[in-house]
């Protein structure tokens, strides 16, 4: 089950309060500035800087190729 819409316009990195990337396939939220990979579990984001995952260059650059390759955008955009 895909996130809201309307939640996915709020979401926020927690630690820089940036915009992220959702990969619904993967259940996954992504920072692609601090590299953290935040989980999404039973429907429900994993918001915590503890509990995220920093990933190395070779998944940075998976994921920031399969966001390009299929049109995945910010939660919201920076103004």
């Amino acid at each position: 089950m895909a996130l809201d819409p309307q939640l996915l316009e709020i979401l926020a990195c927690p630690e820089d309060k940036g915009p992220l990337l959702y990969f619904e396939d993967e259940n996954s939220l992504y920072n692609p500035r601090l590299r953290r990979r935040y989980a999404i579990k039973d429907d429900i984001p994993i918001m915590l800087v503890d509990e995220a995952e920093t990933v190395d260059d070779a998944e940075h650059d998976r994921l920031m190729a399969k966001a390009e390759a299929e049109g995945i955008t910010p939660t919201f955009e920076v103004s």
